[in-house]
């Protein structure tokens, strides 16, 4: 029992050492591939498709600012406000899902940011309990500015796409930096299934959501 326990007290001590050290290392360098990434070339390859990864990491300075609105705007107005884990909104989302068709998350832009980078996409109580975890760690170590140059990095913006840069270039033949309000709008309006939902070729309900965000995109004000 006595080397059970040693052996359970070194995983532990391995895994917080190893997860404070690749946050502090992530603060600095760029994210070039998630766990998303490979869980979808495998699923890929189980339907006997070609794995496909398009990805090119920009720095915030070389994203729209209308993208930068855009994303807050539809998930996270209190993304400069909280500190990580945003307590208002998940009552609100409680409160609303009573009445509504399709439920929401609570989910701050922290949150999912550290579940694309560190840990995958499928729900459990062990990735929720994971998933608070690396947002403490990401909050206390990285900036606001860090976390939203991350998040528009590596979210997963269509099949195969992941970021803002390569979803522009492929759906607008443009780059991240000079994506309209409306393309931008376009693009937050498919993230919660970006699978499900295209930019490229928006329904109608698409080009609602687009609408409302556009319109919400107006109370968002980025930092000096």
């Amino acid at each position: 029992m006595k080397k059970i326990r040693r052996l359970i007290r070194r995983i532990i001590l391995f895994f917080f050492i190893s997860s404070i050290l690749s946050v502090l290392l992530l603060k600095y360098i760029p994210v070039y591939f998630t766990p998303l990434m490979v869980i979808r070339s495998f699923e890929h390859i189980g339907k006997k498709q070609k794995p496909k990864i398009t990805h090119t990491w920009v720095s915030i300075n070389d994203i729209s600012d209308h993208m930068k609105r855009a994303v807050i705007a539809s998930e996270d107005q209190r993304f400069y406000m909280h500190k990580g884990i945003d307590r208002v909104a998940i009552e609100k989302a409680i409160e609303d899902n009573k009445s509504r068709k399709r439920a929401r998350g609570g989910s701050t832009i922290s949150q999912q940011t550290a579940k694309n980078v560190f840990l995958w996409p499928k729900s459990s109580w062990l990735r929720k309990g994971l998933e608070a975890y690396f947002t403490i760690l990401i909050e206390l170590m990285w900036s606001k500015e860090r976390i939203l140059e991350v998040y528009l990095n590596c979210i997963e913006t269509g099949v195969g796409m992941y970021g803002v840069e390569a979803v522009a270039k492929v759906n607008f033949q443009t780059s991240a930096k000079k994506l309209t309000a409306a393309q931008s709008a376009l693009i937050a309006a498919t993230l919660p299934n970006p699978i499900k939902y295209s930019s490229k070729s928006p329904s109608e309900y698409m080009r609602k959501r687009q609408r409302h965000i556009l319109n919400q995109m107006k109370t968002v004000k980025l930092p000096d």
